[in-house]
């Protein structure tokens, strides 16, 4: 679509840049606000949320460099352009998760209150980088001759020019924000800390289990092909929630 956003000469902004910064300044704002709403140091909230994001960051880009090694192979400094788009979820979410128990256990928070905070956050913010992906063309979906196909023409973009592909990146940016809705209704009536923080891993992986059959980019695969990498992260990442949905809710009644 529109992967530079402002090109003044050779200095270029580009629109995924754009939307993650966006996202972060959103998420941040949401979860620093419901912080003092619920008691704790906003100041904290916000040191967490460097030290995860930092993370999140790393894995993320480092996992999609691994899923498209052969493209990266020939270009090494061209992993380190992060601007341009090109992150993979998971590869964010897992090691930013243990940075991020460890951390507000260091400093003395309370874990699952704290994680139900960063949730809504998480998803909105995730929400708006799917928008940054669609963008820059990167996490494009199959070739299909639905109405809704987009065809990308931007050589600057990550996608194939001129197939018509199923949107998955809007696909993806809708349901996280249905998600984010999702989320903060069950604020309102949650029974336990905790119970944000593993719904929104349950949902999203199973939402992210179907989305994946519409992809078209490489997706990597595991166990003999059967699935792709993102898949065979998030079956066991359900099964995870499901049982600490379970643990946490026993625990807190």
């Amino acid at each position: 679509m529109y992967p530079v956003l402002v090109s003044i000469g050779r200095f270029n902004i580009y629109t995924y840049g754009v939307m993650i910064a966006l996202g972060l300044l959103v998420g941040v704002f949401l979860a620093r606000r419901q912080a003092i709403r619920e008691g704790i140091d906003p100041d904290k909230i916000i040191d967490v949320t460097f030290y995860v994001l930092l993370v999140a960051l790393i894995g993320s880009r480092l996992l999609f460099v691994f899923m498209n090694l052969q493209e990266y192979s020939h270009d090494p400094v061209k992993a380190l352009k992060i601007w341009e788009g090109g992150l993979v979820f998971y590869g964010g979410l897992l090691p930013a998760v243990a940075i991020g128990i460890w951390y507000i256990k260091r400093i003395g928070l309370p874990l699952w209150q704290v994680a139900d905070i960063f949730a809504p956050s998480v998803a909105i913010g995730h929400a708006f980088g799917r928008i940054g992906c669609f963008f820059a063309g990167c996490c494009y979906g199959k070739a299909c001759s639905l109405p809704w196909a987009v065809t990308f023409k931007d050589p600057r973009g990550l996608a194939p020019l001129g197939i018509s592909l199923h949107p998955t990146q809007l696909y993806s940016s809708i349901s996280l924000f249905l998600i984010f809705a999702f989320l903060i209704f069950l604020r309102r009536t949650k029974r336990f800390h905790g119970e944000l923080f593993w719904s929104y891993t349950l949902v999203y992986s199973v939402v992210r289990f179907f989305m994946e059959f519409l992809r078209g980019d490489p997706r990597g695969s595991m166990l003999g092909g059967l699935f792709s990498t993102t898949q065979a992260i998030g079956i066991p990442l359900a099964g995870i929630s499901v049982f600490m949905l379970l643990y946490l809710r026993k625990r807190g009644l």
